[in-house]
């Protein structure tokens, strides 16, 4: 009899009640500073890091190999048989492929790592999916087949005050516009089917550019029945706000508001706003 295990990387930015709830095996980002380590949103916050930006950026770092092996070896001894993994983006992340190789260790296991091509919430989405399915008793084949499907239901967008930070971090991917700082010119940032940022939009302003994410939920929600999660990083108002006016929409199943985790955090700055989207099917 097939007994599947879930996990998730914290950069999938579900809330520790929500893997608790659903037995989510979580493997944490590391963030990184001079003369110290922590495991993400185990041992740090993302105000935490935030607070200490002014001080010093730290570097990120994917999940352990002894975070891993020790995930997959607790598994075994819980009597699961098969496992499913999904990370984020294995062009943001060398977490895919390092789970790929370790997983290999491990043939006991019947392991499906897929690549959600994106981050936060808009994986989170994925994961909480997974996890009803389990939960109402679907086989993992019939899991592992409508992973695809998932993902092309998930969408993120968000807003961020300035560039410096995806910049310093390596990871601008296509996203133009150097003199958007100088500017006053607000880039609303999404992730495209290859996994990689992209510039979605230009706005002149942060106010313009959260009546475009609005926008954006008011047109996916149009065409389908949608839940919706608002994330931000240091933006509490902001966020507060733009999730008040969404909840007041039609065809909105379900919100879910929080913050982003430190690993991200740190690749976009404070100020950032987050809309996630997942159309039901």
């Amino acid at each position: 009899m097939e007994k599947i295990a879930l996990i998730c990387d914290s950069s999938c930015d579900v809330s520790m009640e929500l893997l608790e709830k659903y037995n989510i095996n979580l493997l944490p980002f590391k963030i990184i500073y001079k003369d110290r380590e922590y495991r993400d949103r185990i041992e740090i916050s993302p105000s935490e890091v935030y607070n200490n930006l002014c001080n010093e950026v730290p570097t990120t770092s994917l999940p352990s190999i002894e975070d891993m092996d020790t995930t997959l070896k607790k598994l075994i001894s819980e009597g699961y048989t098969h496992v499913i993994a999904i990370t984020i983006s294995s062009e943001l992340s060398g977490t895919f492929n390092a789970l790929n190789l370790i997983s290999e260790n491990y043939p006991e296991l019947n392991i499906h790592i897929f690549d959600s091509k994106t981050l936060t919430m808009a994986t989170g989405f994925i994961i909480l999916r997974c996890a009803s399915l389990i939960a109402q008793g679907l086989s993992f084949d019939e899991i592992v087949g409508n992973l695809h499907s998932m993902r092309k239901n998930v969408s993120v967008y968000y807003i961020i005050d300035t560039l410096e930070y995806l910049k310093k971090g390596g990871r601008i991917g296509k996203v133009s516009g150097t003199l958007c700082d100088l500017l006053n010119i607000k880039p609303i940032i999404s992730v495209n089917d290859e996994g990689v940022y992209y510039t979605f939009a230009k706005i002149r302003g942060k106010k313009q550019g959260l009546s475009k994410l609005l926008n954006v939920a008011k047109k996916s929600l149009s065409e389908s029945k949608c839940k919706i999660a608002i994330l931000h990083g240091d933006s509490l108002d902001d966020s507060k706000n733009l999730l008040s006016q969404i909840q007041t929409l039609d065809n909105v199943t379900d919100t879910y508001f929080g913050e982003i985790s430190p690993s991200l955090g740190v690749h976009t700055g404070p100020g950032l706003v987050g809309l996630i989207i997942e159309k039901d099917d």
